[in-house]
């Protein structure tokens, strides 16, 4: 027995030691983890930030563009018909909206549904103007008619879109 105290008066103070050791290795090298996650963190913020808030001016700048009574003045030419600036104002439309696709990455889902959302209101306000003429009547004619419904909408949809990037710039900035 007295040979079991005396390696145990050795032991026990070594055992008690390698855990503390052991603990406080293990906490060291958990702050450190933390320290490298945290500064990978903030270069990577580095790094998108910018790129993110181009994405947010280039949603804008494609919202402002597909704004009807910038989009119809811009696309509209002397001797068009109603179905040629239909198909023009469309394509431009979809071309846009394609080119700037990949920007979702960089916006939240919320606000990539709002812009999808003014998109779509935008053309269906055009096929909704188109299908009250006939095909062969000016486009200038249809032009104001676009720029009219346009106006007379209560929630632009384009303009609650630009909203919603501004307020998540915004957000981001703060």
């Amino acid at each position: 027995m007295d040979d079991f105290l005396e390696i145990l008066k050795y032991t026990l103070p070594s055992i008690v030691v390698f855990v503390t050791s052991l603990l406080i290795i293990k906490s060291y090298h958990d702050k450190e983890k933390a320290k490298r996650r945290f500064e990978l963190r903030v270069n990577n913020q580095k790094l998108i930030t910018p790129i993110r808030l181009q994405a947010y001016e280039r949603m804008v700048l494609f919202l402002e563009r597909i704004a009807p009574e910038i989009l119809v003045v811009r696309v509209q030419k002397p001797n068009m018909t109603i179905r040629e600036l239909q198909k023009s104002l469309l394509s431009i439309i979809r071309s846009e909206f394609q080119h700037n696709l990949s920007q979702q990455i960089y916006i939240t889902v919320d606000t990539w549904e709002t812009i999808k959302l003014a998109k779509d209101s935008v053309s269906k306000l055009i096929y909704t103007a188109t299908s009250k003429q006939k095909p062969e009547d000016p486009a200038a004619k249809m032009s104001q008619i676009i720029i009219q419904m346009y106006a007379s909408v209560d929630d632009n949809p384009t303009d609650k879109a630009i909203k919603a990037l501004k307020d998540e710039v915004h957000d981001l900035i703060l």
